[in-house]
């Protein structure tokens, strides 16, 4: 008899990912959530995807990438370009973006890969400068420093910008728990455990780390997209090192190898972003000073390498009522 678990936990995780568009859509409908607090949400679900995919090569790969802010730029910049300049329509520019920021990702790790360590973060950081340079340059298409405007429904319309972003989010966080219980993502572990004992099992080094690399630069093409259509604006300093920093900040944070302490990192850092801005300039200074103190006492993030599973926490609920009840009738 086939196990009912993987379809327990694909209807289960369908009804969560409604609820979660759904109540904060009715809090901002009755005024409980206002514009700016709707604001707040969708950019955290924006670095929470483009956590995710730093933590595909850092935490899942085990490679030391700074350059995921170049891959957020290729995929703005080529929705922009695709929507606008060419004239395709939005579903279908964001599809062409997301491909072409994958082939780049595809034609940088082939050969950066083959570095390791230190040496591939140097690399990958240079990338993300190149990129930076390039589309300053790029003044046809990229509208140099002074970046380039894009005007959607989602820049307005708060309410379907959360809507889209946390959907996507969701359906991002499910493919890749899908593909990390795969065959392809036990593999990929086992490059960041031991080299030398998984290319002993017959594992291809190299291929793996590539397809780590190629799925990451596919989630931050996602992610660049959704960027641009809910801010309505992108510049070229998106690329820069600094960007690349904030996302691993997330990473790290959540616990490298943790999607879903990734994601929750994201939404409590960039809230405590806003939060502290009645600071003003001190807000550099408390902010960094919280990251150190909760680094201190929780090194290893907020949930290490764990995944929080929403099955195993409803069962644990089950079973406590279930035992509590056979108690009480006894």
């Amino acid at each position: 008899m086939a196990p009912k678990f993987p379809f327990r936990s694909t209807i289960l995780l369908a009804v969560i990912g409604i609820l979660a568009v759904a109540l904060p859509l009715l809090l901002m409908r009755i005024g409980v959530l206002d514009a700016y607090t709707a604001r707040v949400l969708t950019m955290g679900g924006v670095n929470a995807i483009m956590a995710m995919s730093v933590n595909m090569i850092v935490g899942i790969t085990g490679q030391l990438s700074l350059g995921q802010a170049g891959f957020l730029a290729i995929g703005a910049y080529s929705c922009i370009f695709f929507n606008f300049d060419l004239g395709l329509p939005l579903p279908l520019a964001v599809l062409c973006a997301v491909l072409v920021t994958t082939f780049a990702g595809f034609l940088i790790g082939f050969p950066v890969l083959k570095l390791s360590g230190d040496y591939l973060a140097i690399v990958t950081l240079g990338f993300g400068e190149i990129i930076r340079v390039v589309f300053i340059n790029l003044k046809s298409l990229t509208g140099g420093p002074n970046g380039r405007t894009f005007t959607t429904e989602m820049v307005m319309n708060g309410e379907l910008a959360f809507a889209v972003t946390t959907a996507s989010m969701i359906v991002v966080l499910a493919l890749l728990q899908n593909f990390l219980r795969s065959t392809y993502g036990r593999a990929i572990k086992a490059c960041r455990e031991d080299e030398i004992a998984a290319n002993a099992n017959g594992i291809n080094i190299f291929r793996y780390k590539m397809l780590g690399f190629v799925i990451a630069a596919f989630i931050a093409g996602i992610g660049g997209c959704i960027y641009v259509m809910v801010v309505g604006f992108v510049k070229p300093d998106v690329a820069q090192f600094l960007k690349s920093i904030e996302f691993l900040i997330y990473v790290v944070l959540g616990g490298m190898g943790s999607m879903t302490g990734a994601i929750l990192a994201s939404y409590v850092l960039t809230y405590l972003q806003e939060f502290l801005r009645f600071l003003q300039d001190y807000r550099l200074l408390i902010y960094p000073v919280i990251l150190i103190l909760f680094m201190l006492f929780r090194p290893k993030g907020l949930l290490g390498m764990k995944e929080f599973s929403f099955i195993g926490f409803i069962d644990k609920i089950g079973g406590r009522l279930s035992a509590r009840s056979k108690k009480a009738q006894l």
